[in-house]
């Protein structure tokens, strides 16, 4: 029994070494164009809004599992930056509704040829996976998901 716990241990320990290169990842930058750089979250955030069309901060936050002020912050800086337009919702006078310019579109498709090729590596190891395999996958997400959420939501 102890040997199984500590080897339990060994692969928590693998999987939190991937979780901080992933983190490491989401800090490098994306190239948009000569001299343009924006970093990964904010390539992320612009492809939800070029992926799911016009979106107000509290679907982005909702999309990103972050605050609205996090996710506020993240609209002023690519608006600041000229990535993304911000103009009121003809939904809601409280809510406005983000799009991108541009040059949001020419950095939807950089980060898209950029991780495009690593997704689709992704997806070609996942097809070998048996359903089983898939199973597990799926349950051990869910697992550290919820562990994410108790934590992040106890700050």
């Amino acid at each position: 029994m102890e040997k199984n716990k500590q080897q339990l241990m060994q692969r928590t320990m693998e999987l939190q070494k991937v979780a901080r290169k992933l983190a490491r990842i989401e800090g490098l930058p994306v190239v948009v164009g000569e001299g343009v750089e924006i970093s990964t979250r904010e390539a992320h955030t612009i492809q939800a809004i070029g992926e799911q069309g016009p979106l107000c901060v509290k679907d982005l936050a909702t999309c990103f599992g972050v605050s609205k002020s996090a996710a506020s912050q993240m609209v002023s800086k690519l608006a600041r930056k000229g990535f993304i337009v911000k103009q009121p919702s003809a939904h809601s006078n409280k809510e406005i509704e983000l799009s991108l310019t541009a040059m949001g579109w020419q950095a939807c498709r950089a980060h898209e040829q950029s991780h495009g090729r690593d997704m689709a590596r992704i997806v070609e190891a996942m097809e070998k996976l048996s359903p089983g395999e898939m199973k597990t996958l799926k349950k051990l997400l869910e697992i550290f998901s919820e562990i994410a959420d108790e934590r992040l939501n106890s700050e």
